[in-house]
């Protein structure tokens, strides 16, 4: 999960100088800096995508610690640690997923149930300030709550898919579809800038409750499939003035479409082939990236067991609505806690590589003495990934910076070859939010 996802939101799931940019591209030209060791031939980073400085640094890690290395030992194995949304992948796959569920009505929950877990270990009273109607109003969790439970209830007795006869083609089209739609998000979004993700990350994963993880994974692969096929766009919804209920008439946005990052992947599998273990720690539920991660289709070739991400307790094979006991919330501090339990525990060391986006992932990007480099997607975030970023962009010159910076193009989701970032809707780079 956008990690991957502002203050109150923690962040939801070397810079060269003579900067010359256009709305869809950089270049970077820069000083001479001491040159890296020469990459062992099989390191293959493209060209074309990466930040030359970030690429050689890269690069030079690899050759440094890989198999072709004279002090390289097949029982100390080097790792790297990936998070996932917006960093592996264009996009947060548990919020597509989130979106897909709704507009499927993918949900084996009774209305009874429905109502339990929507309110589930969420404080009572008003969200923030920005969470207001059309009418200027600011709202409370009773308030979508109560219109929601009047949605479902008509929903699972109309939509055959559950307790009713109506076809998914005919039920979309009906006010109570359209109107628990954009509470449903609206409240997912105003859960987690108002509560945070400790209480909304764990939340959204509750509406699996009574999937096995079969059905969880197959939800997921379509999502998956219908996001890659989608449009990165950004899009308005909002509920029908002819059915205000309680909360009256709100509006939230959703960013459709997922990319894969193909320099990531690739990334991957060198490190692979240069004898490194690669894993992922994702704020969204494991079992869902799992599917992302590990199907031959999709490039990444992540082994299962080297997946970590949030859980829940299952009876046998089915989901329950309650997080795994004794399972750290593998978001920020939680993150590094898993590592160290997870890896560190079992090697004796921590990570060499780093990858991350948000502040989801500032502590395991600078918390463990082993990491040689923190490679941080630059989204142009402020608070504490804003800080590495920061710290980045001051180390420009230096011929080991802790952390690097790469950026992208968030129209098309691909990595360009510079530090600066190109966000959706904007039409000039650049480096730090």
């Amino acid at each position: 999960m956008q990690d991957s996802k502002s203050a109150n939101q923690p962040a939801r799931r070397g810079f060269l100088h003579g900067l010359v940019a256009t709305a869809a591209t950089a270049t970077l030209a820069g000083p001479a800096l001491a040159k890296p060791a020469a990459p062992a031939s099989n390191v293959y980073l493209d060209a074309a995508k990466w930040s030359p400085r970030n690429r050689e640094l890269v690069a030079a890690l690899i050759t440094r610690h890989g198999s072709a290395s004279k002090s390289y030992s097949a029982k100390r194995k080097p790792y790297a640690v990936f998070d996932w949304d917006n960093t592996s992948i264009m996009n947060d796959c548990e919020e597509a997923l989130l979106m897909y569920q709704i507009n499927h009505l993918a949900f084996k929950l009774t209305p009874v149930e429905f109502s339990a877990i929507i309110r589930q270990n969420v404080p009572a009273g008003n969200f923030t300030a920005d969470y207001k109607n059309a009418a200027g109003k600011q709202l409370d969790l009773e308030s979508i709550c109560t219109d929601l439970d009047s949605d479902y209830a008509y929903l699972h007795g109309n939509y055959k898919g559950m307790a009713g006869s109506r076809s998914l083609e005919d039920i979309v089209e009906t006010a109570q579809f359209q109107d628990f739609r954009a509470k449903l998000y609206f409240l997912y979004e105003a859960v987690n800038d108002t509560h945070g993700v400790n209480v909304g990350y764990p939340w959204v994963i509750y509406f699996f409750a009574n999937m096995t993880v079969g059905e969880v994974s197959a939800l997921a692969e379509a999502s998956n499939d219908a996001n890659l096929g989608m449009s990165l766009t950004k899009t308005k919804y909002s509920s029908p003035s002819s059915l205000p209920g309680v909360a009256g008439v709100i509006t939230t946005a959703h960013f459709h479409g997922i990319r894969l990052c193909t320099e990531v992947a690739t990334l991957m599998n060198t490190f692979r082939q240069n004898g490194f273990d690669v894993y992922v720690s994702t704020a969204s539920l494991e079992d869902v990236v799992a599917v992302f991660a590990t199907n031959p289709k999709y490039g990444y070739h992540v082994q299962r067991e080297n997946v970590l991400g949030l859980r829940l307790e299952q009876n046998g094979d089915v989901y329950k609505n309650a997080y795994r006991k004794d399972w750290p919330l593998n978001w920020g501090p939680g993150k590094s806690v898993v590592i160290k339990r997870e890896l560190v525990a079992k090697k004796g060391y921590g990570p060499v590589f780093v990858a991350g986006d948000s502040d989801g992932d500032y502590d395991m990007l600078r918390d463990f003495t082993e990491t040689e480099i923190g490679l941080v997607v630059n989204r142009l975030k402020k608070g504490k990934i804003g800080e590495l970023s920061k710290a980045a962009a001051d180390a420009a010159k230096e011929a080991h910076p802790r952390f690097l910076l790469q950026g992208r193009q968030e129209s098309t989701g691909n990595w360009l070859p510079v530090e600066t970032t190109l966000k959706y809707g904007k039409t000039a780079p650049a480096m730090l939010g």
